[in-house]
C-alpha cells in the first residue's frame, strides 16, 4: 500500500480526533491537511501509521487549540463547536458511544479541560490508543498521561450529559417537534419540552441572538411559534438532520441556503435543550450560507403583515443589532 493509501484509509480517524480535540470543521480539516504534509515529507517509515499519524494530528492540534483558546475567551456571547454533519470514523459496535462523544453536549464539557487534558481523553477514552501512544502524541511520560487522563474522566464524569437510550424514541420525538414547529402547533410544541427546557444560540455577533438564555416550556414555546410561523411564511424551510450524533434540523432560506442549525438535547421523551448555531463563519461546511440579518429583517416584515400570528409579542426576545447579544 502506498504512503497516500495508508493516510487515506486513516483520514477518517485524523479528522475525528482533531474534530473532538477542536470543536472546528475547519479547524479539523487544517489540521489533517498538515498532518499529510508531513507525512508526505517524512523520510522515515514508522512501524505503525496509525499510531505516527495520529501522534501527528493530536500534536497540530494541541498547538491549534492552546491559540484558539484566548480567541474564545473574547467570542462575543455563547461559544458552540461547528455543527457536524456526520462522523467519518465509524466503528458499528461502538457507534452510540462515539455519537455521544461528539455531541454539542460533550465538546462543551471537553472544553472545560486543558489542551493536553483533551487530547488524553480523547485519545484513551474514545479512541482506546494505549498510554504509550498517548505519551508520544502529547510529548510527556506515560505516568504523567495516566494523571491527564484521570483527572480528564473525572471533569467528564462530573458533567456528563444523559440522553434518551433508544435512538428511535429521538427521533421519533424530533420528528414530531420540527412538524409541530413547522404547523405553528403552540400545544404539540409545549407537551415535547421539558419544564425547564433552555433556548441558547452562537452568532458570535455576526448574526440575530437571542437577547438571553430563553429558558422556561412556556416561554421557549412562545418564542418557537412566533418565529417558526414567520420563517415558514417567508419560504423557509426546516430540514431534520442528524448533527452531532443527535437529532437536529437545518434551518434554509427560500434559495435553500443555509441561515442556522439546531441540535436538541432529549431525555425522559421531552426536549431539554436547544442549540442554535447562527454564526455565519461555523456554516460554510454545510452549504451556501444565507444572510441571517436579510432573514430576519424578511420574517419579521412578515409577522407584521400577518394577522395570524400566534404570539405577537415574541420579537422583543430578539435583539435589533448584533451588539445586543447573551451574556457568556
Amino acid at each position: 500500500m502506498s504512503r497516500s493509501e495508508e493516510f487515506e484509509d486513516l483520514r477518517p480517524l485524523l479528522f475525528s480526533i482533531a474534530y473532538r480535540i477542536l470543536g472546528s470543521v475547519s479547524e479539523a480539516e487544517d489540521a489533517v491537511q498538515d498532518t499529510w504534509l508531513r507525512w508526505e515529507a517524512s523520510a522515515t517509515t514508522p512501524d505503525s501509521a496509525r499510531a505516527y499519524l495520529s501522534a501527528a494530528v493530536t500534536r497540530i492540534s494541541i498547538n491549534v487549540l492552546n491559540s484558539a483558546r484566548m480567541r474564545r475567551e473574547a467570542y462575543v456571547g455563547p461559544w458552540f463547536p461547528e455543527p457536524l454533519l456526520e462522523d467519518p470514523y465509524q466503528e458499528p459496535e461502538r457507534s452510540a458511544e462515539l455519537a455521544d462523544s461528539v455531541s454539542m453536549a460533550a465538546l462543551l464539557l471537553l472544553e472545560r479541560l486543558s489542551p493536553l487534558e483533551r487530547a488524553a481523553f480523547v485519545l484513551r477514552e474514545v479512541f482506546g490508543f494505549d498510554f504509550p501512544e498517548i505519551a508520544s502524541a502529547v510529548g510527556r511520560s506515560e505516568a504523567a498521561c495516566r494523571q491527564l487522563a484521570v483527572r480528564a474522566r473525572r471533569h467528564m464524569d462530573e458533567g456528563r450529559p444523559r440522553f434518551e437510550a433508544d435512538g428511535n424514541q429521538r427521533d421519533e420525538l424530533a420528528a414530531r417537534f420540527f412538524d409541530a414547529l413547522a404547523d405553528g402547533d403552540v400545544n404539540g410544541l409545549r407537551e415535547l419540552l421539558a419544564a425547564d427546557v433552555s433556548l441558547v444560540g452562537d452568532s458570535g455577533g455576526k448574526g440575530p441572538q437571542f437577547a438571553e438564555r430563553i429558558v422556561g416550556a412556556h416561554n421557549v414555546t412562545r418564542v418557537l411559534a412566533a418565529l417558526g410561523g414567520a420563517f415558514a411564511r417567508v419560504g423557509g424551510v426546516v430540514e431534520p438532520h442528524q448533527l452531532n450524533g443527535q437529532p437536529g434540523g437545518i434551518f434554509r432560506d427560500r434559495d435553500g441556503k443555509v441561515v442556522n442549525t439546531w441540535t436538541l438535547d432529549i431525555l425522559d421523551g421531552q426536549i431539554q435543550t436547544i442549540r442554535s448555531v447562527i454564526n455565519p463563519e461555523k456554516l460554510g461546511h454545510v452549504g451556501l450560507v444565507a444572510d441571517p440579518w436579510e432573514v430576519l429583517r424578511d420574517a419579521q416584515l412578515a409577522r407584521k403583515d400577518s394577522a395570524s400570528s400566534p404570539t405577537p409579542d415574541a420579537d422583543h426576545h430578539l435583539t435589533p443589532e448584533p451588539e445586543q447579544q447573551e451574556p457568556s
